[in-house]
């Protein structure tokens, strides 16, 4: 595997460099060549306008370089290697014949509500990217990255003694993802070259994190008993509400598909009349809701008998929506992007931004990112945006 990588001197491609080398033929790409070769030695160095013709029928050209979050810079000089220097080495990469562009960019850039230089220079960069023709470009969005050290405002654990080192680290990676230096290199060298999407996060996830995992589990048995013990009347009151309105059952009851593909059976209040087909929601005419059922899934009042299903360790309340069985195109999809391993919730980060089951592929995609930046912080912003009104249940059809 023949692989350019641009930025190599930075904090990323001080760590990432020898692990490539292990597995592929290496061209390094800077500003300054000669330093470039000094720090690495034995690896080939070019300057950038050079790739055209010293990356001629490379495999990859991974685009390290970038100017920081942390530094003190204006607005055109940000634009001007964020976004400019970006297009100009993807360019030159087409030219030379380089199969796929890999640009490598930040959690903070997948935050609409981050408004720094850095975050909307590198969304206007994987954007004007993604336009490009002529050669495959891959957008891969990273979370705090660590080595054999930490940087930026993880810096400090660096000057800690390693045994306090790690039981921190967990702590602070269930409040915000990370990533390992090894992770980025496998799949850059393993994945990358195939991926089929243009964009993609990364991180270690929280499935090993006991931190993330014991607060998850603890928040979301404490939501269940609070509900069965103090509004138990109100769940009582809806149930009567569903069944006095329209015929048949009040809770409704349907097969979903779990976390690694398990199915369990999932409870609501019944919001569609008696009878309506067992199909994905976009797929069901909307005159099958009732008037009290509009009320209960705009609310999200129907999901409140989902706490046996929490109860159960079957679903959490936050997380991707579980879909039904015959939902094979977006089963198949999330199985491709490594979703199915997580528990479902009632609320996810594809629902509070709009995306719903009848776009399989854009839900897989989102769900898989959501996978990548998992955290406590992030699960509390999605809990809140979905207790504002955000995150309502599937549309339904026409």
């Amino acid at each position: 595997m023949k692989i350019a990588v641009t930025g190599a001197t930075g904090f990323v491609g001080r760590g990432l460099v020898p692990l490539l080398a292990r597995r592929a033929e290496l061209l390094l790409v800077g500003r300054e060549p000669a330093r470039v070769a000094a720090l690495f030695p034995g690896i080939a160095a070019c300057s950038y306008d050079e790739i055209a013709t010293r990356a001629a029928g490379y495999d990859l050209l991974i685009h390290l370089a970038t100017i920081n979050s942390d530094a003190v810079a204006d607005e055109t000089t940000f634009e001007c290697v964020n976004v400019g220097l970006l297009l100009e080495t993807a360019e030159a990469a087409r030219k030379a014949g380089v199969e796929r562009f890999v640009n490598i960019s930040s959690f903070h850039a997948l935050d609409a509500g981050n408004q720094s230089l850095y975050a909307r220079s590198k969304r206007k960069g994987a954007a004007r990217l993604a336009q490009l023709e002529g050669i495959e470009t891959l957008t891969v969005y990273l979370p705090i990255v660590h080595a054999d050290g930490w940087r930026g405002r993880m810096a400090f654990m660096n000057r800690l003694p390693k045994l306090v080192q790690r039981p921190l680290a967990v702590l602070l990676g269930a409040l915000k993802p990370t990533v390992e230096v090894t992770t980025l290199a496998a799949f850059l060298l393993d994945r990358a070259a195939t991926h089929e999407d243009r964009e993609v996060a990364i991180s270690e996830g929280q499935e090993r994190n006991p931190v993330y995992n014991f607060v998850r589990r603890a928040v979301d048995l404490a939501f269940a008993l609070v509900v069965i013990v103090f509004f138990w009347w109100a769940l009582l009151m809806i149930w009567l509400a569903v069944k006095l309105q329209s015929p048949g059952p009040g809770i409704f009851a349907q097969r979903r598909i779990g976390r690694n593909g398990a199915e369990f059976t999932c409870y609501k209040f019944r919001t569609m009349r008696l009878g309506t087909k067992q199909a994905a929601t976009n797929e069901v005419s909307a005159s099958a809701v009732t008037k009290l059922g509009h009320f209960l899934r705009r609310t999200k009042l129907d999901e409140l008998p989902q706490v046996v299903n929490i109860l159960r360790n079957e679903i959490s309340l936050i997380g991707p929506r579980p879909c039904l069985p015959v939902q094979r195109d977006l089963i198949e999809e999330r199985r491709k992007r490594g979703v199915l391993r997580l528990k479902p919730g009632i609320s996810g980060l594809s629902q509070v931004n709009g995306i719903d089951m009848s776009e399989p592929v854009r839900l897989a995609r989102h769900d898989a990112r959501y996978a990548a930046m998992q955290s406590l912080r992030l699960d509390l912003k999605i809990a809140l945006a979905t207790v504002l009104g955000r995150g309502g249940g599937d549309r339904v059809g026409g």
